[in-house]
């Protein structure tokens, strides 16, 4: 390394004045000459002093004292007001949380064609929130707002497109939307538009395209862009084979905490692709994607405590993590935890447990591998009575999957 020559700065003495910590004179006339105004119905100045209790510039912040203000001047009409005033009644803040009230004043802004309220009124008529459901009437709001370039709302009248919500289901017109606020810089959308160039919904399929959409999401920090432009380089889909890129877009993302990123750079640890192999960093990285409820990540480590891969063997062990996968739906889990409760390996034997288990797990299995399944849970069978089997059954269509964290 280039060794830095050390250069002596000549710093002319100065005198020091330490700034004022109040408001200086010029700023706070100026607020004075704003409150004068608003306290003689000035709505635009009303609503300006509102924002300013908000951010507590040159005043004590206050969020009642905000929305006291942006009442007053809503009341006249004032679009960007009748907004903020929604905003505050649907965050609960200076006062109490009522969607109802949120969703009325964000109408309010919204036939005046403020874009943020369209925007939001939309998403509430989408989730039923504050208003009845209405796919049509969602619909309706996002179109106006994404008219005037509202990014996410172009986002989700294209989501909109995509899943048939609302209107009638368009994948090239749902690109359409998507692209554009991925061309504002949305990365939901520049991942989404991905995806759709990496399938070939809407669009022709493109793997180039798709890299280059990722890339620009997972420069932007995004970290399931960051993955998934690690896998094509990975794989050279669209862009050159290149173990460099690959390891480096994957731990930035991993580095990051997130999950799915942290098990597949444990996966390239293990197998010592584009980094040395090692195990134990490997389930180091595995173990982190398994504690945030990542399924794949689970089911590796059950089965590296199973096998006694990387970690002394422990049956125990190996249970509680495939019941963490097998809980979420993991078919392969649900199979190996159903094995265990039949040989009393890891768990206390228990036959009607292990009838569950191989029967939820025979719902996903096909071909070979569900013939393997129902094979074990009909041996399982074999050892209870005709009312265990039915309580076995009763188990397993009253089972609902967990949601993965």
């Amino acid at each position: 390394m280039r060794a830095r020559h050390a250069h002596r700065l000549l710093v002319a003495a100065v005198t020091l004045t330490l700034a004022p910590l109040t408001t200086p004179v010029h700023a706070q006339r100026d607020i004075d000459e704003l409150l004068a105004r608003a306290e003689h119905g000035d709505a635009a100045a009303q609503f300006n002093l509102g924002r300013l209790y908000v951010t507590g510039t040159g005043v004590r912040q206050d969020d009642a004292e905000a929305v006291r203000w942006y009442r007053l001047a809503a009341d006249q009409g004032h679009a960007g007001a009748q907004h903020n005033l929604g905003l505050k009644y649907d965050t609960g803040t200076g006062v109490p949380e009522d969607d109802a009230e949120a969703a009325r004043w964000y109408r309010l802004a919204a036939d005046h064609g403020h874009w943020e309220a369209q925007f939001r009124l939309g998403s509430m008529y989408a989730n039923g929130t504050g208003v009845s459901r209405d796919e049509g009437e969602a619909v309706r709001w996002y179109r106006l707002a994404a008219d005037q370039g509202h990014a996410e709302a172009q986002f989700n009248l294209g989501q909109m497109y995509f899943n048939g919500h609302g209107l009638r289901q368009d994948l090239a017109e749902a690109a359409r939307w998507v692209r554009l606020a991925a061309a504002q810089g949305n990365t939901t959308a520049q991942v989404t538009l991905a995806s759709m160039y990496e399938t070939g919904a809407g669009v022709s399929q493109d793997y180039a395209l798709a890299a280059r959409w990722y890339r620009l999401a997972a420069v932007q920090g995004d970290p399931s862009a960051q993955v998934t432009l690690g896998y094509l380089y990975d794989n050279g889909t669209g862009v050159p084979e290149d173990d460099t890129e690959a390891i480096g877009w994957i731990r930035l993302a991993a580095d990051t905490g997130y999950a799915e990123a942290q098990f597949a750079l444990g996966n390239m640890y293990f197998n010592g692709r584009a980094v040395p192999q090692d195990v134990a960093e490997a389930l180091r990285w595995i173990r982190l994607a398994a504690d945030q409820g990542y399924v794949r990540a689970q089911f590796n480590l059950g089965m590296s405590y199973d096998t006694g891969t990387g970690v002394p063997q422990d049956s125990t062990e190996a249970a509680r993590w495939f019941r963490l996968a097998a809980d979420q739906g993991d078919a392969a889990s649900q199979q190996n935890l159903g094995i265990m409760y039949a040989n009393g390996q890891g768990v206390p034997r228990d036959f009607v447990a292990a009838h569950m288990w191989l029967s939820l797990a025979a719902v996903q299995a096909t071909g070979a591998a569900r013939a393997s399944v129902i094979a074990g849970r009909e041996v399982v069978a074999q050892q209870l009575t005709r009312d265990q089997i039915a309580e076995a059954e009763r188990r397993a269509a009253e089972w609902t999957p967990v949601s993965e964290p």
